[in-house]
């Protein structure tokens, strides 16, 4: 028997319905699915990005900070000097009891002060031509104070700049080609000197003037002297006098004055014991030029000079001279200039020093190396003992 069922239509249209919500989940779930796998690519790939910068950040902030650490390594060593160094704070050139070496450098704003019971001096040896003899050992020379000899404590025969003087006499008496001359000869001895000397320009006439303080520049020095007028009179002792005091002020131990003159004074207020006091007491050497005309030579004024030029050259350890021609005028500047750059800086510390004031004479000898003929020596004649700071 066959059965065959029936199914009843509200029953097939239930079951449609079924079917209808059973294809409507699926497709939400499909679309929720569909949501979730968008949303975890977004975030993959959010974080994909944050992994990137971080390790893209990470390169950069590592030179960081050994730049830092460099720094750090640099500021370290430049502190490390604050703490104060016995050993150099405690002698500045102000306050040293010791003479600054000639070969040394010296600060231009802070001048050399030497203690006066280390004797020091300067030595020009020459041979029987007049020629300049260097080279010679500390052995060759021996010194005398008094006649009683001494140890040299200090030698020196390095070619070492020199604090210069030049005093130029512009009065009434050079008058004529006298002073061209003079300036012409002067750029002789601006060439020859050591290219570190500093130069003092001091005119006299009536009253003496600083026309320059302590300048390198030659060339300066012989511009200002081209249009200057000569006239008045002559106040020689009082320019000499400007000038020692100048130059010990001056950057360099040794020191010098060139006085270019006729030797004629007659307008000053220092004398000539005076002037002639000062130069024994100091230690810079006086080198004269001596301006004579025609009507100088044998004349009573012209011999006065002479006299003048020769004594305060000599206390000094200078050496006075009188060229007679525009050519001999050269040399003679020429030989200054060589004579500064070839001398022996000598000193030494006598036993018994004792700060009284008296003159105490310096005699200096050298021996000749074996196969040289005689040599002769000048230096300053002696000093006063005075133990000032100078």
């Amino acid at each position: 028997m066959l059965c065959r069922i029936i199914r009843h239509p509200s029953l097939q249209i239930a079951g449609l319905a079924s079917r209808n919500r059973q294809g409507g989940s699926m497709k939400s779930r499909r679309h929720a699915a569909s949501a979730l796998l968008v949303a975890c690519m977004i975030l993959a790939a959010a974080f994909a990005q944050s992994r990137l910068s971080t390790a893209q950040q990470k390169p950069e902030d590592k030179p960081a900070q050994p730049a830092e650490k460099k720094d750090l390594l640099t500021v370290v060593p430049a502190a490390q000097p604050t703490p104060p160094d016995s050993g150099t704070q405690k002698t500045p050139s102000k306050t040293s009891t010791k003479i600054q070496l000639p070969g040394g450098d010296v600060d231009d704003k802070n001048p050399v002060i030497t203690n006066t019971d280390l004797i020091t001096f300067t030595v020009t040896v020459t041979d029987i031509y007049g020629r300049f003899v260097s080279g010679l050992g500390k052995n060759a020379f021996s010194i005398f104070e008094d006649k009683e000899p001494q140890d040299i404590s200090f030698f020196s025969d390095e070619d070492s700049p020199v604090s210069v003087g030049i005093l130029f006499d512009v009065s009434g008496s050079m008058s004529g080609d006298k002073v061209r001359r003079a300036r012409d000869a002067l750029s002789h001895f601006v060439q020859t000197s050591h290219d570190r000397d500093e130069y003092f320009l001091i005119g006299f006439n009536s009253r003496a003037q600083l026309l320059m303080d302590r300048t390198r520049d030659g060339q300066a020095v012989l511009d200002k002297l081209t249009f200057v007028q000569t006239k008045n009179n002559t106040a020689l002792y009082d320019a000499c006098y400007l000038g020692v005091e100048r130059v010990q002020r001056g950057a360099h131990p040794k020191r010098a004055l060139l006085l270019i003159s006729d030797g004629q004074d007659n307008n000053s207020r220092y004398t000539f014991n005076e002037l002639r006091r000062v130069l024994k007491e100091s230690d810079v050497v006086l080198y004269a030029i001596g301006i004579l005309g025609g009507s100088d030579v044998g004349s009573s004024l012209g011999m006065e000079g002479q006299g003048i030029l020769d004594e305060l050259a000599g206390v000094s350890g200078g050496k006075a001279f009188y060229p007679r021609s525009a050519a001999e005028m050269d040399d003679i500047f020429e030989q200054i200039a060589l004579e500064l750059r070839h001398q022996y800086s000598i000193g030494y510390r006598p036993p018994n020093f004792v700060s009284n004031g008296k003159w105490h004479r310096i005699k200096v000898r050298v021996a000749a190396p074996r196969g040289l003929p005689k040599l002769f020596v000048r230096s300053k004649e002696g000093y006063f003992a005075i133990a000032n700071p100078k």
